[in-house]
């Protein structure tokens, strides 16, 4: 099939989906539909291995949102087909420039759709696509606009047709016709703009040849910069030491405090922890540079560097045994799960930077790997039921809140159900079951639904 062979297709496909229909199980099928398409229009010779893992990573996304349906497994699904069609045109395009192509092709369109001729066949003879676009979608487009223009302005012209009754929202339609060729067009036919193709090469992780030393300023000499870099980092790496000792002793040796307290407390000092590696990864990236990664003077700021890679993990593995002493006490929350993801992402960002110094890398290597790392972490957030988890493990504390876990914990029936089946609880069973949620979803369409309240016993 040709390109506009695919447009149309899905175009139609969207149109089937979600007319007259919630978002729901249907954004699902249409993304495995996009990512099965576009495994078999990529070339073999763009079938790389990253291609191949984005492909069962859209797979599993699209069948993640058909279940849960919720705004994780949604930008997982976005992530994975964006990432896998722009993968399937250029295997060594960088996936930082995503972001530039997605909001270029945005707006540039509606210029590149009414220019024809660049993404439909050239025929000297027409054919039954030719033919069925002149003689049928053009005019019966022309006569459906133009018909709500005049009906809008005459109510006469109005009624002459009061007595026809099509059971068709006609604006629905078009809008979902408008926006699935929209979305259908910007993923078979996006353009790389020629500036974004020169800048490819500046997001490479490594250096091509050794880089020429050189002073980043004027008013500064190599020597000069070179003892900065020791004298700051020899500084900072006291500053950290102490700013461990105290860190330390607060969380683990003051004395005890309200759970609101420490709560507050626990996230004010997990947000300097992080705000403090992001800036200790930004001062390495700063002093090790260009040529200063090849520097044979610097070999002294280069062990200060890691001295103070290495602190500032011990300050991570800190924060984290007070948040896993926080959820033995008061059991689990979103939010405490999501400190354990800020910190390892964190803990990650270190590692790099010690590859990045020790094996010489471009400061575009830190962006270039940690953007794989946010992604797999939004495909994580997406598989899995953290909401369930949270349920679970709290059922089994003496203070379980099931108040809470009933209104702010998302996709826990289950467990609940379970809950009021050890606590013989009929009357709680009936309300879960009952509830809005579930009630709404279950008498959602087919295409509107979230398969897991399709799972849920009706009574």
């Amino acid at each position: 099939m040709k390109t506009h062979h695919y447009i149309f297709l899905t175009t139609i496909l969207f149109v089937i989906l979600f007319y007259d229909q919630n978002v729901g199980l249907n954004l699902g099928i249409i993304g495995l539909v996009y990512a099965i398409l576009t495994f078999f229009r990529t070339p073999k010779r763009n079938r790389t291995k990253t291609f191949v893992l984005l492909f069962a990573a859209s797979i599993l996304s699209g069948a993640a949102f058909a279940w849960y349906g919720d705004f994780p497994s949604f930008l997982a699904v976005a992530a994975s087909l964006l990432m896998l069609g722009y993968r399937s045109r250029n295997r060594k395009m960088k996936i930082l420039l995503l972001i530039p192509v997605f909001v270029t092709n945005c707006f540039t369109s509606i210029v590149r759709i009414l220019n024809l001729d660049d993404w439909l066949p050239k025929r000297n003879v027409p054919g039954l696509w030719q033919k069925t676009l002149a003689f049928v979608l053009i005019p019966v487009t022309l006569i459906a606009v133009f018909f709500g223009i005049y009906a809008a302005g005459s109510n006469h012209f109005a009624n002459l047709f009061t007595n026809i009754e099509l059971d068709i929202n006609f604006w629905q339609l078009v809008a979902m016709i408008v926006l699935g060729f929209f979305i259908a067009f910007n993923y078979w036919n996006f353009a790389v703009e020629r500036f974004i193709y020169k800048s490819n090469r500046i997001l490479d992780n490594d250096f091509k040849q050794e880089v020429v030393q050189k002073p980043t300023y004027s008013f500064l000499d190599l020597d000069a910069e070179r003892m900065s870099g020791v004298i700051s980092l020899f500084a900072l790496n006291i500053l950290l030491v102490f700013f461990i000792i105290t860190y330390n002793y607060e969380q683990f040796y003051e004395s005890a405090k309200t759970p609101v307290q420490l709560s507050e407390e626990t996230h004010e000092r997990v947000n300097s922890v992080i705000m403090s590696i992001v800036m200790s990864i930004l001062v390495m990236m700063f002093y090790f540079k260009s040529g200063f990664n090849f520097d044979p003077k610097a070999r002294f700021m280069k062990i200060l560097a890691k001295i103070w890679i290495l602190l500032n993990a011990v300050l991570i593995l800190s924060a984290m045994i007070k948040n896993s002493e926080y959820i033995i006490n008061h059991g689990f929350t979103y939010k405490r799960l999501g400190v354990y993801d800020f910190l390892i992402l964190s803990l990650i960002g270190l590692v790099l930077t010690f590859i990045k110094i020790q094996f010489r890398k471009r400061n575009a290597f830190l962006f270039n790997t940690m953007a794989l790392f946010v992604y797999g972490t939004v495909l994580i957030c997406s598989y899995i039921n953290w909401g369930g988890i949270i349920t679970a493990e709290n059922m089994k504390r003496k203070d379980f809140a099931l108040d809470y876990h009933r209104t702010q914990i998302n996709f826990s029936e289950k467990q609940l159900l379970k809950y009021a089946g050890e606590k013989n609880d009929r009357r709680l069973k009936s309300e879960i079951l009952n509830s809005e949620q579930v009630k709404f979803q279950q008498n959602e369409t087919f295409l509107s639904s979230i398969l897991f309240y399709r799972t849920l016993p009706s009574k």
